[in-house]
């Protein structure tokens, strides 16, 4: 069985989207800059982390990562089905996306995507599923995309999480291009 693994890009001081996040401005000022190895890949290590996650056989997201992302138009990649926490029902223009699922049951989500994702990983997108996630003991890997900025203020990564200290293994870490460096941990 495959690993559940966040894949975030990040800002040094810990930062996943910069301040007056909104609607219209999604990440936040500045927020796009956390993004840019991504779009388009800038080279050989990039591409075999952003090949990694597009290898995934499910995902976990949450509502605030999915709708604003449009829901992907309901295939994230390669039709792999998407399991969406959240405390409200899907809104109408998700209903006719056959590959998603909302759900606020954390622990079903991640069983369900699990098997559904075989052998393969789980990719788990989003802030507040990550911290709820890591809470339930739930997500084993963190992969972490540091992005050399300092946003100075906006959305943390590693908010709500309690006094609990949680060990980590380092599993590698890969220089990429365009000044990121992917860091990838087992959570212990």
């Amino acid at each position: 069985m495959g690993s559940t693994v966040l894949y975030m890009s990040m800002s040094v001081d810990g930062f996943i989207a910069g301040p007056n996040e909104t609607d219209e401005n999604g990440l936040g000022d500045g927020g796009d800059r956390l993004h840019e190895w991504v779009f388009p890949p800038e080279g050989g290590v990039n591409n075999r982390v952003i090949d990694e996650f597009m290898s995934t056989g499910a995902v976990v997201a949450g509502r605030g990562t999915f709708e604003p992302a449009d829901g992907w138009h309901g295939d994230h990649h390669d039709g792999v089905p998407i399991w969406v926490l959240s405390r409200r029902p899907a809104p109408e223009w998700a209903g006719s996306m056959h590959s998603v699922t909302y759900t606020n049951d954390i622990h079903a989500a991640f069983r369900d995507a699990r098997s559904a994702a075989g052998e393969k990983d789980v990719l788990v997108h989003g802030a507040s599923t990550a911290q709820r996630a890591i809470s339930a003991g739930l997500l084993d890997e963190l992969e972490i995309h540091l992005i050399p900025v300092l946003l100075g203020e906006g959305r943390r990564l590693f908010e709500h999480l309690g006094a609990e200290q949680r060990q980590l293994e380092r599993l590698r870490v890969l220089p990429g291009e365009g000044g990121v460096t992917h860091l990838r941990y087992r959570i212990r």
